[in-house]
């Protein structure tokens, strides 16, 4: 293992190095990279948040999906979890988690006001090897980069949702990101069991989601239209397309709404007002509380409880 110090000339990490991975954000993709991290890749995890009950909250959702998919299914022995959970680790520390890591993973909110913040902050505690990557699904690495003084380090490493089923990994090259790392994250998508894809930042959404996007929308436009209910759009699309879960129930449950609502500025400024702006019926929806996500209603709901009551 190497052993890397901020300011150390020592050159480029390879991912045969990364044995320390701090994940910023312990919600449901940052638990899940987390554990994905340290069940797989056999690394010590550090988990991140603002609070104590986030932390605790994904080092739970962490175990318990532990038990559920693996131990009592055999996948896995009670004293193979233990192990697991021994290498996962929480704290809301962010600076002493990042000291010594060689991977920093964000997977915090999609906010590049929020995130740039946190790059900034990496970047004063991180030794100077260190490669620094975000989950984001659609935001611009060029800018989440400028807070840093380490752009060639910086890069996209998108996870898709379930993050223990789905292969899919966008490695995703900012302005200024080196080839070594995208080499270095790429292999360790694969080291992961992922398959990554590479693309350039300038597509906003980058691969997979902005062709989904387009099919969500018009997906939306039709519930909009009431030219049939939700899981009948959904059913035609599965069967038709072979897809394993309709694109609204799937944003109902990854909370795609809300984080559409919230994210409406960023698109604007990307897309321009024609592009970027809200569907009407997304703005209702939220408004009126059902963003999609753990525990809370969505688009099926929606039409069910309100919208199909409309005249």
């Amino acid at each position: 293992m190497i052993v890397l110090t901020k300011g150390e000339n020592m050159g480029d990490i390879q991912v045969g190095d990364i044995k320390k991975v701090t994940v910023i954000g312990a919600g449901l993709m940052g638990a899940q990279i987390g554990e994905l991290m340290a069940r797989i890749g056999k690394c010590r995890v550090t988990l991140v948040d603002i609070k104590d009950e986030l932390v605790n909250k994904g080092l739970a959702g962490i175990e318990q999906r532990t038990e559920k998919f693996f131990v009592a299914k055999g996948k896995m022995t009670p004293e193979e979890k233990k192990e697991l959970m021994g290498r996962i680790s929480g704290t809301t520390d962010m600076a002493q988690a990042a000291a010594g890591a060689e991977f920093i993973l964000e997977a915090a909110t999609e906010n590049i006001k929020i995130k740039k913040e946190l790059f900034k902050k990496m970047d004063e505690s991180a030794p100077s090897q260190a490669i620094f990557a975000t989950n984001t699904s659609y935001l611009s690495i060029t800018e989440i980069a400028s807070a840093t003084n380490r752009p060639d380090k910086v890069v996209g490493m998108h996870f898709f949702n379930p993050v223990g089923v789905m292969k899919l990994v966008e490695v995703v090259k900012g302005a200024k990101t080196s080839e070594n790392t995208v080499v270095v994250t790429s292999d360790l998508a694969r080291l992961l069991q992922k398959e990554p894809v590479v693309c350039w930042d300038a597509s906003y959404g980058f691969l997979a989601n902005r062709a989904y996007f387009a099919m969500r929308m018009e997906a939306v436009q039709m519930v909009y239209e009431r030219v049939a209910p939700p899981e009948e759009i959904d059913k035609a699309l599965k069967l038709g397309y072979n897809l394993p879960m309709g694109p609204l129930e799937l944003a109902d449950m990854g909370g795609s709404w809300g984080i559409y609502a919230s994210s409406e500025e960023d698109r604007i400024r990307e897309l321009g007002s024609e592009k970027g702006k809200l569907h009407p019926l997304i703005r209702l929806m939220v408004r009126a509380g059902y963003t999609g996500g753990a525990g809370k209603k969505g688009i099926y709901d929606f039409y069910k409880e309100v919208l199909s009551k409309m005249k």
